[in-house]
């Protein structure tokens, strides 16, 4: 008799497909022992600490009422931190970090999927231990399960901690739901655009653009209804996040939404690693020339080839987002009309040069701050293509290291001009012709974004120091960048210090347009930055590579 083999179950082939995924899971969160927990316990105790801070700076029920007023009265500030829904301390927590919460949950999320997804194939680690007993599925499942844990821990390191500091648990869980749910969700889109993209750069892009163009469209749906009710805010995931409304009457129900959406993209992405085979992409690069140009026979020309679409991605998105506040800038004085708090907070963000200049230095500096991570990537590029082995063919030919490096540096120092000219461009156009006075309006707003540059370089000099002293530690690089931001983002609303303010580059520039200048800032930081990256490329000359 021939003996006939059984069909193995369903249950079985599913298994199969996730075999391994324990063993990655615990790679994955070995090799992140460091940066999760540096995200969770630097973002988590410091939405805890907002309430404490709110209660020194507004102490009385009457004090944050008429700030909870004057926000939802200003469409220009609802745009840059949403609506306040409750006057409570714990509302007014809610208020100020829900968005930026949400946003930093984003960016740790994609970090974390891509990295064990996208980088890993694209390094050909992948395709080792796939080698052994590894499921199709379970190297996805592992990068899920681990943004998963990482963003259960920010959502209990949030409500614990606000609940420890007196405020109500229900209140305090809702919003450490909301930002992990938010870091959930594009946690699930990063792992869809590392099914699309080639390599991990196009994968964090692409994740990010996503993440822009979500919080753009919260701040132009938030700009027109103080409700936060607009289409445009409820089609934004960072718009769901503000309306599950910590202490304010919480909408439970959002929560679901967000896991079921969250769901749908994982979804999605299994059933696009199901499609391909290792190494692909559903959005391949186009089959290059049978010969190379000319522009690729140098390192400058190769490094543009590598950098130029991020470039040309922070450019556009720089482009649109000062269009967006340029247009809403004019409306600021006619908002706030003689209401004095409000008139002081935003002075407090961009100085007391007028309320309208103000804004519009609060916009110069938020651009300004979000270009230093595009600076900051762009010379961490340069240790993607080192541990990529990418680089050692490069310098094998007769090019030296520091003319590999300067390539790339180049790039990052020029091309933070150009988006934050871009940045500029599209706030002064946009303010210029609804003021009805361009000529006079571009001029000004072009300087300001461009007074940015030096801080941003400042940032810069460390990313090359590192880079060469200390090439294992670039997430100190991060770590610094989102200091300065947090310092940038939350120091005004809560009257930091002037010590605490300065601890930025940024605390040293003065707020234009609108207030006079003089170079001395200017040269300091510029002086620093250069500093910084020369030490950092003496490092560079002299340690191995690799």
């Amino acid at each position: 008799m021939t003996a006939v083999a059984a069909p193995l179950p369903a249950s079985a082939g599913r298994s199969r497909h996730l075999a391994g995924t324990g063993a990655l899971l615990r790679l994955a969160l070995r090799r992140d022992r460091v940066m999760i927990p540096a995200w969770v316990l630097t973002l988590g105790p410091a939405v805890a600490a907002m309430g404490s801070s709110f209660e020194a700076v507004y102490g009385t029920a009457a004090q944050r009422a008429a700030l909870a007023a004057s926000m939802n009265g200003n469409g220009s500030l609802r745009a840059l931190y949403g609506p306040v829904f409750g006057d409570s301390v714990g509302g007014l927590v809610a208020w100020r970090m829900t968005g930026l919460g949400a946003v930093l949950a984003a960016v740790m999320s994609l970090l974390i999927v891509v990295r064990h997804t996208r980088e890993e194939e694209e390094t050909g680690r992948q395709e080792l231990l796939s080698a052994a007993m590894v499921g199709r599925r379970a190297p996805l499942t592992a990068a899920l399960l681990t943004a998963l844990a990482a963003n259960t821990a920010l959502a209990l390191m949030i409500a614990g901690g606000l609940t420890a500091s007196g405020q109500p648990a229900e209140g305090s869980l809702a919003l450490g739901l909301a930002i992990g749910c938010a870091g959930l969700l594009f946690a699930g889109l990063a792992a869809v655009a590392a099914q699309l993209t080639e390599s991990a750069r196009p994968a964090k892009g692409l994740t990010g653009a996503v993440l822009g163009l979500a919080f753009a469209l919260r701040a132009a749906g938030d700009a027109a209804d103080p409700s936060a009710s607009s289409p445009l805010t409820w089609v934004s995931p960072i718009g769901w996040a503000q309306n599950v409304r910590p202490y304010a009457g919480e909408r439970w129900w959002i929560v679901p939404l967000f896991l079921a959406a969250t769901a749908l993209a994982v979804l999605a992405s299994y059933a696009l690693t199901a499609r391909r085979d290792l190494g692909m992409s559903f959005l391949p690069a186009r089959p290059g020339p049978a010969v190379a140009p000319r522009s690729l026979s140098g390192p400058f020309g190769l490094a543009w080839r590598l950098q130029r679409t991020t470039l040309l991605g922070w450019t556009l998105g720089f482009l649109c987002a000062g269009g967006v506040f340029g247009g809403i800038a004019e409306g600021a004085s006619d908002l706030v009309g003689g209401n004095r708090q409000t008139r002081e907070i935003v002075e407090r963000m961009g100085g007391q040069q007028g309320l309208t200049d103000a804004f519009l230095a609060t916009m110069t500096g938020m651009l300004g701050m979000v270009a230093a991570l595009y600076a900051a990537g762009a010379v961490l590029r340069l240790r993607g293509e080192e541990t990529g082995e990418r680089a050692e063919p490069v310098l094998a030919g007769a090019v030296g290291r520091l003319r590999w490096a300067g390539s790339h540096l180049v790039l990052a120092y020029a091309g933070t001009a150009v988006i934050l000219a871009s940045g500029g461009l599209g706030l002064g156009l946009a303010y210029g012709l609804s003021a009805d006075d361009l000529g006079g309006k571009l001029g000004p707003v072009l300087a300001a974004a461009l007074s940015q540059v030096p801080a941003v370089w400042t940032l810069t000099g460390p990313a090359v120091l590192v880079l060469g002293l200390f090439p294992k530690a670039t997430g100190a690089v991060w770590a610094l960048v989102g200091g300065c931001l947090a310092i940038g983002w939350i120091g005004p609303s809560l009257k930091f210090p002037r010590w605490a303010m300065n601890l930025s580059p940024y605390g040293h520039l003065p707020k234009l347009p609108g207030t006079d200048a003089t170079a001395a800032p200017f040269v300091w930081l510029l002086a620093l930055s250069a500093l910084l990256a020369l030490v950092g490329l003496a490092g560079l000359r002299r340690r191995d590579i690799g």
